[in-house]
């Protein structure tokens, strides 16, 4: 029996709904290169967004875009804090606060834009870094305790005391798959010490910093094994964080990553699939120079595909062929004009690339606030329109 077989039939499954058993059918059989009824269409959205759709739609002050579009799949996140520790506050007033978080990081966070600024690091040498000690992987506060913590509290929005992940976990399951997280070494770098100084250590000391992103690659594999046993069968598939590229390349070298960082992902996506579970790995930027390496490593599919960064899913698919799933790639910056030949243009031309399955239609990030709520509205009717198999996109079909 292949990995494939066990998709979504691990584990507790009385409390689904019908629609949402439909809609995991529906995502597993895209992601086996298959063609289900429609394609599959989810997204991630920004709280500001949230708030304009709400507005402009008309909609209540609890309206929800994954209930309200009755959306294909939504990603949970646990604690991943190296420490776990409430928010020490360091400035608050109306309009921002500054807050140190688990990842000994100072945030300041302000409450009309849409994304923080981190502003200094607990850990601010190399020599602090290879010292470094952490909160266990396996401490089960991160999945059963209500806290504070970095990646659900400090973003687009500002949080404290996030609910227990478990507890989110089951709340969604009756009405959609249900997809657990973990963050690798190269997005923990960026939270625990910035950008900057992980690029610069890596080509001062290189192997210094190889040496420490083992340790930090171990440590987040072993909190990914906990994540999925705490998920006791829960779950229906798996996310791994792992921005290693900006617009035009990696960060570093494709040689150093797969030396020092693809290990490690490699051993989370066997422990995924040894839970039955497929993995979508997300991967901001440009990554041509390593694609081929998630085919090997068996990623089931590739997300954001960011347009903005030069990747294409439908040059992906005629390069790549049904060997991997894509995920996202339509591009916000047309959503954002409001231009809505422009916008049908650009879904038409992208949904050419779920012929034969293997596509999940999302943006090529994220749904920003500078998104109308009627043109998302637009964005998902046509996807429902046009996306039916068999698929027929009249002046807009290209061969694949």
């Amino acid at each position: 029996m292949s990995m494939f077989d066990t998709f979504g039939k691990s584990g507790p499954a009385a409390e689904r709904r019908p629609g949402a058993r439909r809609k995991l059918e529906r995502l597993n059989q895209a992601l086996r290169h298959e063609e289900p009824d429609r394609v599959p269409i989810s997204d991630f959205f920004w709280g500001g967004f949230v708030r304009r759709w709400r507005r402009e739609l008309g909609l209540a002050e609890d309206a929800n875009p994954y209930y309200h579009y009755d959306l294909d799949w939504i990603v949970t996140v646990p604690n991943m804090d190296p420490w776990i520790r409430p928010f020490e506050t360091l400035k608050e007033t109306p309009e921002e606060v500054v807050v140190k978080t688990g990842f000994g990081a100072v945030m300041h966070k302000h409450l009309e834009f849409p994304m923080p600024e981190m502003r200094s690091w607990e850990i601010d040498t190399l020599e602090k870094l290879e010292r470094a000690e952490f909160d266990s992987p396996r401490d089960p506060r991160r999945f059963f305790s209500a806290g504070d913590n970095q990646i659900a509290g400090v973003g687009d929005g500002f949080e404290r005391n996030s609910p227990p992940w478990l507890d989110t976990v089951r709340s969604l399951r009756p009405d959609f798959p249900v997809y657990g997280s973990m963050i690798e070494a190269s997005e923990c770098l960026t939270r625990l010490i910035g950008q900057t100084h992980a690029m610069l250590w890596m080509g001062e000391a290189p192997e210094r910093m190889g040496a420490v992103i083992n340790r930090i690659g171990a440590y987040y594999l072993e909190m990914a094994r906990a994540e999925l046993e705490a998920a006791h069968g829960l779950l229906d598939g798996f996310v791994i964080w792992g921005d290693v590229a900006y617009k035009k390349a990696t960060f570093m070298s494709p040689a150093y990553w797969r030396q020092y960082f693809k290990p490690w992902v490699v051993q989370m996506v066997g422990a995924a699939h040894e839970h039955g579970l497929p993995v979508i790995y997300h991967g901001c930027g440009n990554v041509n120079a390593i694609f081929a390496d998630f085919i090997e490593m068996g990623v089931e599919a590739y997300n954001p595909l960011e347009a903005k960064a030069g990747m294409d899913a439908l040059d992906l698919r005629r390069r790549f062929g049904h060997r991997i799933s894509l995920c996202g790639n339509s591009d916000i910056r047309v959503w954002e004009t409001g231009d809505l030949e422009a916008i049908r243009r650009e879904v038409l031309r992208k949904l050419n690339a779920a012929r034969g399955g293997g596509f999940i239609f999302q943006s090529d990030h994220s749904v920003s606030s500078a998104v109308s709520g009627q043109t998302y509205d637009y964005i998902v009717n046509l996807v429902r329109e046009h996306g039916r198999y068999p698929l027929q996109l009249g002046e807009f079909t290209e061969t694949v």
